[in-house]
């Protein structure tokens, strides 16, 4: 997670939502790892979450990415969850749950429809204070 947090930080001094991720396998390999980049690439879709599976399935050469674990400094949105559960990712870790925009314990619960083909193992509040800091500071520091 603590990787993780360096590209939510790296995220926020670009001026992007300070969101980061990273993707492991399981003897903890990162095979990718992102920060928010919405801004900088002017498209809506560019969360941390889906530019590291982008980047991990590339490197495997799959659009699926089973037995490898995402960690994220956010719940994912909807989107992402949805993305998450395309990839066939094996668990998903998080630090702050988001009630706003969240969308795994929060908002449509992604992994509980019907309709979801894969939910990985979810795990989440952790480090969940410092996920909150990091956010709240960063909206902080924009208001003025």
């Amino acid at each position: 997670m603590s990787l993780a947090f360096a590209e939510a930080e790296s995220a926020g001094r670009r001026g992007e939502v300070p969101i980061g991720c990273v993707i492991v396998d399981q003897s903890g390999t990162i095979m990718a790892r992102a920060g928010n980049r919405t801004l900088e690439l002017k498209d809506p879709t560019a969360h941390a979450e889906l530019l590291a599976i982008r980047e991990a399935a590339a490197k495997l050469g799959s659009e699926r990415l089973v037995g490898l674990d995402i960690y994220v400094t956010l719940e994912p949105c909807a989107m992402c969850a949805a993305a998450i559960s395309f990839a066939r990712l094996r668990r998903l870790y998080f630090a702050a749950g988001d009630e706003k925009m969240g969308g795994v314990e929060h908002g449509p619960r992604f992994f509980n429809q019907e309709t979801c083909h894969h939910s990985p193992e979810v795990y989440g509040g952790l480090s969940e204070a410092k996920g909150r800091q990091l956010l709240k500071a960063f909206f902080r520091d924009r208001r003025g």
